[in-house]
């Protein structure tokens, strides 16, 4: 079910241990705010990644013959946005590093079209500590406003490393 019209949690919620993540295993965390997909956005991604496909940069000729009538994003720009997305929903105040540590799957499922609102939607799907910190597997999906489903879905892998407790 496409829940597109909830507000964006108003404080990100804080993990300070691997406990705390465990805790959260299996819930949703929450949903960044809005973001408007705009052609210069396109035209600067497309411009750093060296891909120019007509389908990206050019509205005319995507007004002309694309089925959707105009231009959309690049789906490796949607994906690009989860970094920000997710800091908005979620904080590591004990962290001393957090990485990305890849994907297990990645779709795109739906185009996002130019000026579209998207946002990044997060659960905690599981945890495996380490030492020193957790494996966080992340389910996520960006939803594309009033549309009928996500652009993209993703299982997301990061790497947390929190700071040693103080001694005593």
């Amino acid at each position: 079910m496409n829940t597109n019209h909830e507000p964006a949690a108003a404080q990100p919620v804080a993990f300070s241990s691997v406990a705390d993540l465990q805790q959260a295993r299996g819930e949703r965390i929450g949903a960044s705010g809005w973001l408007t997909v705009t052609q210069a956005m396109i035209d600067d991604f497309a411009a750093l990644t060296n891909d120019r496909q007509w389908i990206h940069v050019d509205p005319e000729r995507a007004r002309r013959e694309s089925p959707l009538g105009t231009t959309i994003a690049h789906g490796f720009l949607t994906l690009s946005l989860l970094s920000s997305m997710i800091e908005q929903c979620v904080s590591f105040p004990t962290a001393r590093a957090g990485y990305n540590y890849g994907f297990d799957r990645i779709r795109f499922a739906a185009p996002v079209p130019v000026n579209a609102q998207i946002r990044g939607v997060f659960a905690i799907e599981n945890v495996r500590p380490i030492e020193g910190g957790a494996d966080v597997t992340w389910r996520v999906s960006v939803e594309v406003r009033d549309a009928p489903k996500p652009a993209l879905i993703a299982t997301w892998l990061t790497r947390t490393l929190f700071r040693a407790a103080a001694p005593g």
